[in-house]
């Protein structure tokens, strides 16, 4: 247990931020959900940008690594494409 004021701030400060990016995870995981299960590729599509941007986002407030961020982003291109 933290005994200064300074590492009880710290402590607070890390529950806060660990509880908000298993909050963003979360929203993560659903979105690529989203467009692995779409119906028609326009609709992947959609899901895919907003997916995409999503990604860069939490890779960018470093929620998940930027390589992971990519690797996603590429697997689900390579997804699209072979949809027909």
């Amino acid at each position: 247990m933290a005994n200064h004021p300074s590492a009880e701030k710290r402590a607070r400060a890390s529950k806060r931020r660990a509880a908000r990016n298993a909050q963003l995870k979360t929203k993560y995981r659903t979105a690529v959900k989203k467009v692995r299960s779409a119906k028609d590729k326009e609709a992947a599509l959609a899901e895919f940008r907003r997916t995409a941007k999503l990604l860069d986002q939490l890779a960018a407030r470093g929620v998940i690594h930027r390589n992971k961020a990519a690797n996603n982003k590429s697997a689900l291109a390579k997804l699209l494409k072979k949809m027909k």
